[in-house]
C-alpha cells in the first residue's frame, strides 16, 4: 500500500496521507514517499496548486512514536528533521490544508505549513511536544502565535489539550468549518478558484505575502510597492484587457 497517494487534476494535485489504521502517523516511510510525490509535484509545471489531506479519520497524528521508540537511533535528532516542511516549502503555489480530522504534533505542524486550512466538523488540533519531551521544530512555535495570539498559543502547546474545529474557527486558525462530506469538494472548489489566476502572479503573489510579512511593516511597504511596479512593467495593456474579459465571463457563467 501506497503511504502517500497523489492524484493530479487539471492545474492542481491532492495528496493524501494513507495509514488510516495508524492514523497517518509518520512512519519512515510515509516520510520518505511525502518528500518524493511533493518533489514529482514540484517538477511539475502544470501543477500551480495543492490540497494536502488524510485517508480514513485524521489527518495526521504526527510522528510515529512506537517506531520512534523501537529504533536504535541514539536521540530523536537523528529521526525527527525537517524534511517535510522543506518538502512543502519548495512548492511555489499555495497549499490547501483539507483537515479531516486530528492534526496533532507533527500533524499539526503539517497543517501550519499550509497556506489555508478548512476543516470537517471532525478536524481537532493538538501540540503534544511538550508531553512528549520535545521542542517543535517545523515552525509551529513562530507561526502558532501569529496566527492566534501568544496567549491562546501558549494555552494550547503548554497543555496538549485538544482545539476542535469551530473553536479553531473562531480563533482565526482555519478560515472555513463544514461537514465531513464537504470538505474535499470546498477544498477542491477553492483549489479551482486559484487556478483561475494568472500562474506566475499567483506564485508571486504567496512570495509577496510570505515574504512580507517576515520584515518591519514600513519596510514591507516599501517592498510591495517596489514588486508591484516590477510586475506592472510586465504587464501590457492588451493582456489586462484579455484577463479582464475573462473574469467577466467567469462571472457571467457562474450567475447563469
Amino acid at each position: 500500500m501506497n503511504t502517500v497517494l497523489l492524484e493530479k487534476r487539471d492545474g492542481y494535485a491532492i495528496v493524501t496521507l494513507n495509514r488510516p489504521e495508524q492514523m497517518n502517523a509518520l512512519s519512515r516511510e510515509l516520510r520518505r514517499d511525502f518528500v518524493a510525490v511533493f518533489g514529482d509535484i514540484c517538477a511539475d509545471a502544470s501543477i500551480r496548486v495543492v490540497i494536502l489531506t488524510g485517508a480514513g479519520a485524521a489527518f495526521c497524528a504526527g510522528f510515529d512514536l512506537k517506531e520512534l521508540g523501537s529504533g536504535n537511533s541514539e536521540n530523536a535528532a537523528e529521526e525527527v528533521g525537517n524534511e517535510l516542511a522543506e518538502a512543502m516549502e519548495a512548492f511555489d503555489g499555495p497549499i490547501i490544508g483539507a483537515i479531516n480530522g486530528h492534526a496533532v504534533t507533527g500533524g499539526f505542524e503539517m497543517a501550519l505549513a499550509c497556506d489555508v486550512l478548512i476543516a470537517s466538523e471532525d478536524a481537532r488540533f493538538a501540540d503534544t511536544h511538550a508531553r512528549v519531551g520535545i521542542l517543535a521544530g517545523w515552525g509551529l512555535s513562530q507561526k502558532l502565535p501569529r496566527m492566534i495570539g501568544m496567549s491562546r498559543a501558549k494555552e494550547i502547546s503548554f497543555t496538549g489539550a485538544p482545539v476542535f474545529a469551530r473553536q479553531a474557527c473562531e480563533w482565526g486558525l482555519v478560515n472555513h468549518v463544514v461537514p465531513a462530506g464537504e470538505l474535499l469538494p470546498r477544498a477542491v472548489k477553492m483549489a479551482e478558484d486559484m487556478c483561475a489566476c494568472v500562474p506566475h502572479i499567483l506564485e508571486q503573489y504567496k512570495r509577496l505575502i510570505d515574504d512580507g510579512y517576515s520584515m518591519p511593516y514600513k519596510e514591507a511597504l516599501a517592498w510591495e510597492t517596489g514588486q508591484s511596479i516590477a510586475s506592472a512593467k510586465l504587464a501590457a495593456a492588451h493582456m489586462i484587457e484579455a484577463r479582464r474579459q475573462g473574469v467577466l465571463a467567469k462571472g457571467r457563467s457562474e450567475k447563469a
